[in-house]
């Protein structure tokens, strides 16, 4: 069963018929993106709903877009028919050719930047203010972020190559919500990296949960349990980790695939780099 936009919002009928939604999608029709101005702004403007020239453009032509006294839920277009809830107010004032005065509702802000729509708009550059009731019962909700969406997506298993504080940041669920999710659906051969000595750790990701299982044993060990690594740990200590080591995924497979077959293309990997003579395995 889909989850619409008002099983989140909550909102009454006399709410409903008094607000309108924003379709935001390039200023002045084929200029920059809305999103784009969007996510240049600073992180509190962002989650406040409060950032500059990205919502409330008061007119269409001669026309109001909206009145004194009415709700705007204000949203930035991501693709097509996905759309980001980036605001919602009250209006106070609409001033001739400009930005309306808005009072922000701060009820909704622990939405902002976090929810994310299926709504079909229709013709791309046309009106982009209407009345809510207009498209409530076909606004779906995605995806509600664990924290802002940040434009960046899980680009596919054969593009992951992340340093440390990126991956880092990414298991703690501060930038791309779907990139841990997507870890834990793959086994794999891996390949960590010392980037100031240039030497190769050859690595195999086996277990219930994935490459994220192992390489979360990573971020709270930093060694994994590895010999060698353990003794570099020993001498350098965990910022040398955090600011020299890469994580890179060679190979990936289904989380029913054979261990085995897994093991074996780690050795192979092993012997293509050399890396128990030259690098940091040690079997």
């Amino acid at each position: 069963m889909d989850l619409l936009l008002n099983n989140i919002l909550n909102l009454t009928t006399e709410e409903i018929k008094n607000s309108k939604i924003e379709f935001n999608m390039h200023v002045g029709g084929s200029g920059e993106p809305f999103l784009d101005r969007w996510l240049k702004c600073n992180e509190v403007d962002k989650m406040a709903g409060t950032c500059a020239e990205c919502s409330y453009w008061g007119w269409y032509g001669n026309q109001h877009n909206f009145f004194s006294g009415q709700w705007v839920f204000s949203f930035a277009r991501i693709t097509d028919d996905e759309w980001l809830f980036i605001s919602a107010a009250e209006v106070l004032d609409v001033p001739a050719n400009t930005w309306a005065i808005t009072k922000v509702l701060k009820k909704f802000t622990p939405f902002f930047g976090r929810v994310i729509i299926k709504c079909k708009k229709g013709n791309t550059f046309s009106r982009y203010t209407f009345n809510l009731n207009r498209y409530l019962e076909q606004a779906v909700v995605k995806e509600i972020l664990p924290c802002l969406y940040n434009g960046e997506k899980f680009e596919g298993y054969d593009k992951v190559h992340l340093p440390y504080h990126r991956l880092s940041d990414i298991f703690n669920g501060k930038i791309l919500p779907t990139y841990h999710d997507a870890l834990k659906k793959v086994t794999g051969v891996y390949c960590l990296t010392d980037t100031h000595t240039g030497k190769l750790y050859i690595g195999s990701a086996t277990g219930t949960e994935g490459v994220a299982q192992r390489w979360g044993n990573y971020l709270d060990s930093k060694h994994g349990g590895n010999k060698k690594l353990i003794s570099l740990y020993s001498q350098k200590g965990s910022e040398y980790f955090e600011k020299n080591f890469t994580f890179t995924l060679l190979e990936y497979f289904g989380l029913s695939y054979d261990p085995q077959k897994i093991v074996e293309r780690e050795q192979y990997w092993k012997r293509c780099f050399d890396t128990i003579k030259n690098g940091y395995n040690d079997n």
